[in-house]
């Protein structure tokens, strides 16, 4: 029997706790805030992110990191990629020497342009075999419902990857494994950027081809700077590529997708942040895509596009006159 530790309690953590448990797992899953924690331990429920979805009984909560991490065979980081440095320092003395780092962040950090397996590698000092990224069409509220979803587990450690396949695969969760780190973590970071254009066009009152041509270049764009750091240009066409990508450009579930369309329906960045409670990891993650990408002479013209419009004060309509008067070329 795995047991797990789960840090955060947010959407996406307290969905992928239940998963374990219905895998038959012991989950402990860490809330910042006690009186959370109480609150899902008592009513196996997180009423602040998952109304109505009721948690097994393997899974408990706790406010205390040092209690979460103890014993735990596999340390799920769930947090903003923006945070993961600063709390996953305080955390390294409390993890388990042996434990699978796990990761369903997607994201690339700002400054360092790291990807979130090089920063656990970097601040833990845990090999980079033990360390895993989960990235898919996971939309968390449809996997709590027990809607049937697939994900890719990627490891360079083909067993590790096996035992954490087997320790999240339910009849309503499907797991793959892949060896393509790299790729799989590119496709979750870049496809936040896309969806923020996605629904930028969508709040603008463009509809179906305009969201096709944006997913369609927008992996354009990932599969060129994931073959730039050494990708295999097959993951871009997988669950971690195309269908995380469709998933979060298509659907209102997705956070991104969401605030872009509040952007292009003529709020600003400032007054959407205020109205939601959750992290749109695309608004931030866009600046430090784009630095990777110049970093590497990758043309991302998506990008720059989100870029200026929710760093530099571009209208949205301004947006998509510029995309649409690029110099023709070849596809």
């Amino acid at each position: 029997m795995t047991r797990a530790a789960v840090l955060s309690a947010g959407s996406w953590g307290t969905t992928f706790a239940k998963v374990l448990a219905d895998a038959g797992s012991d989950v402990t899953l860490y809330a910042r805030r006690p009186e959370l924690a109480a609150a899902i331990t008592a009513d196996r429920e997180n009423a602040d992110y998952l109304p109505g979805v009721r948690l097994p009984d393997r899974v408990r909560a706790t406010a205390d990191p040092a209690e979460a991490l103890q014993g735990a065979d596999v340390v799920v980081l769930s947090i903003p990629s923006q945070t993961l440095r600063e709390n996953l320092t305080a955390w390294t003395p409390l993890l388990p020497p042996d434990a699978t780092l796990l990761s369903l962040m997607k994201g690339i950090e700002l400054g360092s342009t790291r990807r979130m397996s090089e920063v656990v590698c970097e601040v833990t000092g845990a090999t980079p075999d033990r360390v895993a990224v989960l990235s898919g069409p996971n939309l968390a509220r449809e996997i709590a419902e027990e809607q049937p979803a697939a994900t890719v587990i990627a490891c360079t450690d083909t067993g590790r990857a096996e035992r954490l396949q087997a320790a999240c695969h339910t009849r309503y969760f499907r797991p793959y494994t892949n060896p393509d780190l790299v790729g799989c973590e590119l496709g979750g970071a870049v496809k936040n950027v896309i969806a923020l254009a996605a629904g930028i066009a969508e709040g603008l009152g463009f509809g179906d081809n305009t969201r096709a041509s944006l997913i369609t270049r927008g992996l354009a764009e990932t599969s060129r700077l994931g073959l730039a750091l050494g990708a295999d240009p097959l993951t871009f066409a997988g669950l971690a590529g195309l269908g995380d990508l469709v998933a979060t450009c298509s659907s209102p579930l997705s956070r991104n997708r969401t605030f872009g369309e509040r952007l292009g329906q003529g709020m600003s960045v400032a007054e959407v942040v205020a109205t939601t409670r959750q992290t749109a990891e695309g608004v931030k993650s866009c600046r430090s895509v784009l630095d990777l990408a110049r970093a590497h002479g990758v043309d991302v013209p998506i990008t720059e596009a989100v870029v200026r419009v929710c760093h530099e004060g571009e209208s949205p309509v301004q947006m998509v006159r510029e995309i649409m008067s690029r110099e023709a070329k070849s596809e």
